[in-house]
């Protein structure tokens, strides 16, 4: 019983506590865009991007408002929540698919857990210092999970 945890849940816990440990750092240990200046020329993102601008949760995203390095910070943070939460959804599906459930099932299951994390860790970021919660990353979290859940079932429709 207990190997079983540790094989199928344990990485789920790993996993979700790494997030948890990344919500909790404030803006500042994370900031990227001085590593984003010293390695990427400003002058290249403008030249390449400076036609994309958008809103994410009433904030404009462009270089004009954000700077090249916040312009790309916006994306690799983004980028991240998506990645982040595509590994949950496959090790929720993984820790899931011990129970031999029906594929579907497993797959609802893990996405109501995922869904539920993510909308618990903007909740989290409410109380750390410089961060602020939008249900917008949420939504990305759960997409980028929903990803990785559908990935792991195609995957295993295709082993069967």
């Amino acid at each position: 019983m207990m190997k079983r945890f540790i094989w199928y849940w344990l990485p789920v816990l790993a996993w979700a506590g790494m997030i948890f440990y990344s919500s909790s750092q404030p803006y500042q240990k994370q900031d990227m865009r001085p590593t984003i200046t010293q390695y990427v020329s400003p002058d290249l993102v403008e030249r390449l991007f400076s036609w994309v601008k958008f809103n994410y949760a009433n904030y404009e995203i462009s270089i004009a408002h954000m700077g090249a390095s916040g312009f790309l910070e916006f994306f690799l943070r983004k980028g991240a929540h998506f990645s982040v939460f595509f590994i949950l959804g496959v090790l929720l599906c993984r820790a899931f698919s011990q129970y031999r459930l029906p594929l579907r099932q497993v797959g609802l299951y893990a996405f109501v857990l995922l869904a539920t994390y993510a909308a618990l860790d903007e909740v989290h970021q409410s109380f750390t210092g410089d961060r602020t919660p939008l249900w917008q990353d949420s939504a990305l979290d759960s997409v980028g999970g929903l990803t990785g859940i559908l990935v792991w079932s195609l995957f295993k429709r295709r082993r069967k």
